[in-house]
Order: structure tokens, then sequence, then C-alpha cells
């Protein structure tokens, strides 16, 4: 029993370093924000960057489908991390550097090493989800644990450090314009506007404890690599080193070959028709644009409206409820296709409340009324609790069909979040579709 505990620690520890760059990073942007010139532009630069990271999951997908065998995902694995530690660690001492580049000044130490950390994290989708092939089904359920934490952690660590406190002051109080980045009214020198307070911490030892989960993350994969108590909670106890050179492996993605009798997919095992494969992987493309990039792309629309205390809980609830979910799993997991489409749907139509919110920004339902801040912090928790869950239930089916499922997942996930991001990208900053919310507005009645 102590066994399993440790590998479970060691599976949500080993999870919990896939996303903790980014997400952490998301987090830190109100306070990195008033000190390089990109201002409140820095967040559509770093979703665009993200994007261009998918480079690395795609290389790892392509060598997997034409050169099976050839990547040792092991050791890919140790690369990105090593490699996230690294970029991290620069953040702390360069994120407030900048080059002139044709006269204008860039933060270009900076979004430089966002890429980098963008890669390591993108590229984990397609590493280290199939790496827990190697352990039994239950360990998987603690790894996307461990990937809700990712994002809940850097939070938590956020609202210590104080970010987005803030008081509503006249606008004449405010000395420094980079201060007012929330939309609000003009021609007026009486209206009133956010003012930040100072962190309780800096951004140079925030991005230090960011590293440090990398570094947890590392030490967690090497335990899971090579403790002997890992080696028995492997399926059947076979060794480690079959695992490593398993043939299976040397399987293209999707076998083309293989004649399938009563139709059968050649899909993994051939458990599910080619419908529902292609059903499956629809509903990961769909739910990963809406959770990943497409509704936080707008969230500060959707809740700064309600205040700046119903952004902040928004955000932190939304986190918490990732977890919540993978946890529900451990004790009821479901692999039906038919739930999974229901919870899409329920999902889907929260979804629709949220946007909806932001379209109407900076005066949605309930502006000045309590119950308006409460419905929209729970909007946000039952969005991502329940498209969480349709995520682990997809996840739990494809771990069935072996590892090279588990790395079109990763494809899949990584290609619906950029869907959600070129989709969402323009509307925000190019067409100016949305308004931002001015916590501290009073033109709504």
């Amino acid at each position: 029993m102590a066994m399993s505990i440790l590998t479970h620690i060691l599976s949500g520890l080993f999870g919990m370093g896939s996303w903790v760059t980014i997400c952490g990073l998301f987090v830190e942007l109100p306070l990195i924000v008033p000190h390089v010139p990109e201002g409140w532009y820095l967040p559509s630069y770093v979703s665009v960057i993200i994007q261009m990271a998918n480079i690395g999951p795609l290389f790892v997908t392509l060598m997997h489908r034409f050169r099976p065998g050839t990547l040792s995902e092991t050791a890919v694995i140790y690369f990105i991390v090593g490699f996230g530690i690294l970029a991290s660690l620069l953040l702390a001492f360069f994120w407030s550097e900048t080059v002139v580049v044709q006269g204008v000044e860039r933060s270009v130490p900076l979004l430089l090493l966002i890429f980098f950390i963008s890669i390591v994290d993108c590229t984990s989708s397609v590493t280290f989800l199939p790496f827990m092939t190697q352990l039994k089904a239950e360990y998987l359920m603690t790894y996307y644990i461990g990937e809700g934490l990712s994002g809940l952690v850097p939070a938590l660590m956020a609202m210590v450090q104080g970010v987005g406190v803030m008081e509503c002051v006249n606008a004449s109080q405010i000395l420094r314009s980079n201060q007012t980045h929330l939309n609000s009214s003009e021609g007026n020198a009486n209206y009133l506007v956010p003012s930040y307070q100072p962190a309780n911490f800096s951004v140079e030892a925030y991005f230090f404890f960011l590293t440090a989960m990398m570094v947890v993350c590392l030490v967690a994969f090497l335990l899971l690599n090579y403790h002997p108590a890992v080696a028995r909670e492997r399926p059947n106890n076979i060794p480690e080193s079959h695992w490593k050179n398993k043939k299976s492996e040397n399987k293209p993605m999707m076998s083309s070959q293989r004649t399938v009798q009563k139709a059968r997919s050649s899909f993994g095992k051939g458990t599910y028709t080619w419908v529902q494969v292609v059903y499956i992987y629809i509903i990961i493309t769909w739910v990963n644009a809406l959770t990943n990039t497409g509704l936080p792309s707008v969230q500060s629309y959707s809740c700064l409206p309600y205040g700046d205390q119903a952004y902040h809980w928004s955000a932190t609830m939304a986190n918490v409820a990732n977890p919540i979910a993978c946890l529900i799993t451990i004790f009821y997991t479901q692999r039906s296709l038919v739930l999974m489409g229901v919870l899409t749907s329920l999902g889907s139509l929260i979804g629709v409340y949220i946007m909806a919110m932001a379209v109407l920004s900076p005066c949605p339902l309930l502006v000045h009324d309590t119950s308006g801040a409460v419905i929209i912090v729970l909007a946000w928790f039952l969005f991502i609790f329940v498209l969480s869950y349709v995520k682990v239930i997809a996840a739990v089916i494809l771990r069935d069909e072996g590892h090279s499922a588990l790395v079109w997942c990763g494809a899949v996930v990584q290609l619906g979040s950029m869907l959600g991001a070129v989709t969402m990208f323009p509307l925000v900053n190019v067409f100016d579709f949305f308004t931002s919310g001015d916590p501290c507005s009073t033109n709504c009645l």
C-alpha cells in the first residue's frame, strides 16, 4: 500500500511539471506587464508564441508515425524537463531586459524564453501522457490530478504574492500611464481607474519558485524510472527494460496493414470503429479548444465587470475544478462514449453563457448584483470541472488502446489548443470584438 501511495505521489508530481511554467507565467502577467514595452499586448504575443511552439509536439508525433522506435521517449522527457529548468531559471534573471529592434524597444529575451518554455510544455502533451502507459491505469488519473495542479499551485502562489490586488482611485491620482491597463472612459479626469498594489515578493522570486517546481518534476521522473517500488507497479510486474524496448513501441501510430473483421478499426487494439475513434478525437479537440485557449482568452472580459474579486475567484476556482474532476475519476471511472457526448454538450452550454457575458462586457447581466458575481464564478468552476472530466474519460479510453493512442491524444490536445487560439486571437486583438470590463466602472445601470 505504501508503495502504491509513493507511485501516486510521484505520478502527480510528474504531471504537475507538464504545464506549470506557462500557467505560472499567465498568472504573473499583471506584475510583468507594467515593466515591459509591450504592455497589455504581451498576453496576445504569448498566445501566438505558444502556438508557434507546437513545432515540438509536431516533430515528436511525426517521428512516432514515420520513424517508430527511433525516438527515445524517456530521453526526450529528460531533455525537455532539463531545458525547462534552464529556461525558467534564465527568466528570473532576464525577464525585464530589453533590446532595441529597428529603433523600437522590445522584450526580446523575455519573448525568446517564453518560446522555449512553451516548447517544453507543448511537447509534454505528446511525451508525458504516453509515458504513463508504463504504469497501471489508475496512475493515469493521478497524473491528470498533477496536471491540474500545474495551474492551481502557481495561482495560489500568485495570490500569496498579491498579484492583482487593487483599489479604485481617481484617475488624477495616477501618475504613470502604465498603471491604467484596463479600459476606462476618456476625457473626464474624475473617472475611477484600478490601481494595483505592490507585490509581497518579486517577479524574480516567483520565477525561482517555478524553476523549483520543474526540478521536482525531474526528480519525480527519475524515481518513476529507477525506484524499485515503482517497478512493482507496472502492469503484470513487467520489468522496466521490457517497457523501454517493447516491440509495440515500434509499431506505426495507425497500422494500415492489419486487416480487421467485424467493422472494427485498425486503431490501437481495434476495440472501436473508425467512426467512434473519430468521435473521440473530435471531442478531445473541441474540449481542449474551449478550455485551453478559447474561453480563457475572454476570461477577463467575462469576469472583471463583476469586480476584481470575481475575476480572481473565477480563475482560482477554475484551477481547483480540474484536479477535483480528476480525483473523482479515481473512484468513479467511466468509459461511456454517450456520457462523453452528454458532458461535452453540458460544458459547452456553460461555455456559451460565459461567452455571452464576455460579449456583453462591460455591462453583462446582473453586473451590479452579488448574484451575478456568484453565477460567473460558479459557471467557470462547472465549465472546467465538467470538461476536465471529459478529458480524463477520453484519456482512460485511449490508454486502454495503447501507447500510440495516447501519443495521438497529446497531438490532438495541441491541435485543439491551436484552433482555439487561432479563432480567438483575431476576435480579441484585431477586430476588437470584446470590450474590456472595468471593475471600477460606474457607467452600467
